[in-house]
């Protein structure tokens, strides 16, 4: 058994943020060089960082959440999520720090939690 624990990171951004409002309205091509700028920084993050990497991950969809009274769209702030595994928590988020999502890109920042064991099993 390792003595390292999986923790997901989960990447937040509001569609109705100051970040997210002055990115759209970038000129087309200073965006889409922000956008290169950006891709390369996320590959070199993972190339860093590749062997604490379980899962990449990947973006994320629009939410329909389920209860009690059925099935809802629903608007959330999460866009994102990676899975890595390290020995601490503090190693896990120090990993995301100054990160391509809220460095390069419009994104506000990235929540990074321990994935922990079922109870009894």
């Amino acid at each position: 058994m390792s003595d390292q624990t999986l923790f997901l990171a989960i990447f937040l951004g509001s569609k109705d943020s100051a970040r997210m409002k002055a990115w759209s309205e970038l000129p087309d091509e200073a965006r889409r060089a922000k956008e290169k700028e950006g891709i390369a920084a996320w590959h070199a993050w993972v190339e860093k960082h590749k062997a604490s990497i379980v899962d990449i991950g990947g973006p994320l969809g629009k939410t329909r959440a389920i209860g009690e009274d059925g099935i809802v769209d629903r608007a959330n702030a999460l866009t994102g999520f990676t899975v890595v595994r390290c020995a601490s928590h503090e190693e896990a988020a120090k990993m995301f720090e100054g990160h391509p999502h809220f460095a390069i890109f419009p994104g506000e920042s990235v929540e990074v939690m321990p994935v922990l064991p079922i109870p009894g099993v």
